[in-house]
């Protein structure tokens, strides 16, 4: 862990002052690139390959990158309709062209493989080899809300209620690949929840704005409901949402569990 993050950090270090040497701004696309290329050369020294972290690419693979794009909608759908029966939202048609949310999904695709490589691969796998699961997720979770504390729109009540979420949406994605043994399903559902959010939506993902197909009307309801400008990470329903997931990802890491010890 100790060489994956002097790795990092020299990789980082170089990168910008290549781009401030060059007036060139490090975007996401560059993030995730950095973070798979120091990934890889850990892998090296371990004598392992990024397939050994990542999962092998395959139609399994495959299917649980949709499992996780059907959980991920799942988890921002169900508490927006929540909040559209009882009148909380509506919602307008926006103006938005298809380039705007071309450019945002990559965005989003290059968060999620980003975050998801960093948190849930060779760090937080090296954590549960040494330490164990629950240890780990909890390391990795304040280390996934730390990353996430000064976006926009954590303020108030609405600070509370987004670090709680972001804390356990950290154990939810953590769940995910333990019970899979992959990154397909956390950066399936990852990338979903943000692009259901923000792009089809038109939430905050995660205190920040992005071009999208619907734009949310509030109707004076409070921040702690609705998540506010930070978005439904923020909202009690959203909230909710998370807890049901990682409760039904913990009994189907028991089942499986049960069923290799039988």
């Amino acid at each position: 862990m100790g060489i994956f993050f002097l790795v990092l950090a020299t990789i980082t270090f170089s990168v910008i002052l290549l781009s401030q040497s060059y007036g060139v701004q490090i975007t996401m696309t560059h993030q995730a690139i950095i973070v798979i290329v120091t990934t890889w050369i850990c892998q090296l020294l371990r004598k392992k390959s990024l397939s050994d972290l990542m999962g092998v690419v395959n139609l399994s693979w495959i299917k649980r990158l949709l499992q996780g794009f059907v959980i991920g909608f799942a988890l921002m759908i169900i508490p927006s309709l929540f909040l559209m029966a009882f009148g909380f939202v509506r919602w307008q048609i926006t103006t938005t062209g298809i380039s705007g949310i071309l450019s945002v999904t990559l965005v989003f695709v290059a968060v999620a493989v980003a975050e998801e490589m960093l948190f849930r691969g060779f760090i937080f796998q090296r954590l549960i080899t040494g330490f164990g699961q629950w240890p780990a997720q909890l390391i990795i979770g304040v280390l996934f809300l730390l990353t996430h504390m000064n976006n926009p729109g954590m303020t108030g009540s609405i600070k509370v209620f987004a670090s709680i979420n972001i804390f356990l949406a950290s154990i939810m994605f953590g769940l995910s690949y333990i019970r899979t043994q992959s990154l397909a399903m956390p950066i399936g559902l990852h990338f979903m929840a943000n692009w259901t959010q923000g792009v089809l939506l038109g939430f905050g993902v995660s205190g920040n704005e992005e071009a999208s197909l619907l734009k949310p009307v509030f109707s004076n309801s409070p921040g702690w409901l609705t998540g506010g400008s930070f978005g439904l990470e923020a909202s009690v329903p959203g909230l909710v949402c998370v807890i049901i997931t990682i409760i039904l990802f913990y009994k189907r890491n028991a089942s499986l569990n049960k069923s290799v010890d039988d």
